[in-house]
């Protein structure tokens, strides 16, 4: 497979690649991807070039230790936090203590979810996964492409070919069964 030629490969599909036979390569495409995300965030939190970039490189060796301990479902989001929480362990150690102007990020940081939380959140995107199978082919290919991988209606028209009013229709309509069929999932969970 040709890094270039990844682009159209979406997170999950490399996630699971190297879930399956633990690829480095499949990492190296995601992490290629996210590395301008993480050198803003590194910039954000450091305010300082060397730093920033010393710490994307440590992210990405953590990352390559970390994913193998998690099943990591939303691998950008993932991918935020751990370098949110590596420039923020940082900043302890050189500092001692954080900048004032980071203590709105640390009360963030403490209001995250709890572990149940995030266990609620898991069993909702399950449904919402299972939810999306039920859809019909055109339904669920304009909502994981619009939603999911964040393309535009032109790209979704271009790369499907379907017109521009089929996608948005395909997607308003994908968008009220799925909202349907989560609500009946969630009704038949409370009575079962």
């Amino acid at each position: 497979m040709n890094v270039e030629r990844s682009d159209h490969i979406s997170d999950a599909t490399l996630l699971e690649n190297f879930y399956h036979d633990h690829n480095n390569q499949w990492l190296g495409m995601l992490l290629q991807r996210y590395t301008l995300m993480l050198l803003g965030v590194c910039m954000k939190y450091l305010k300082n070039e060397e730093d920033a970039k010393d710490s994307v490189q440590q992210i990405f060796l953590k990352v390559i230790i970390e994913v193998e301990k998690y099943k990591v479902e939303y691998f950008k989001s993932w991918l935020y936090m751990v370098a949110k929480n590596h420039c923020l362990m940082r900043l302890r150690e050189t500092h001692g203590k954080i900048p004032s102007e980071l203590h709105d990020d640390l009360q963030a940081a403490a209001d995250e979810p709890t572990l149940q939380t995030k266990l609620a959140n898991e069993q909702i995107f399950g449904l919402m996964q299972e939810a999306l199978t039920e859809l019909n082919k055109e339904q669920q290919q304009c909502i994981t492409l619009f939603y999911l991988e964040k393309r535009t209606y032109q790209d979704i028209a271009q790369q499907t070919g379907f017109s521009l009013m089929q996608v948005k229709s395909y997607i308003q309509n994908g968008k009220r069964n799925l909202k349907t069929q989560l609500e009946d999932a969630y009704r038949k969970s409370l009575e079962g």
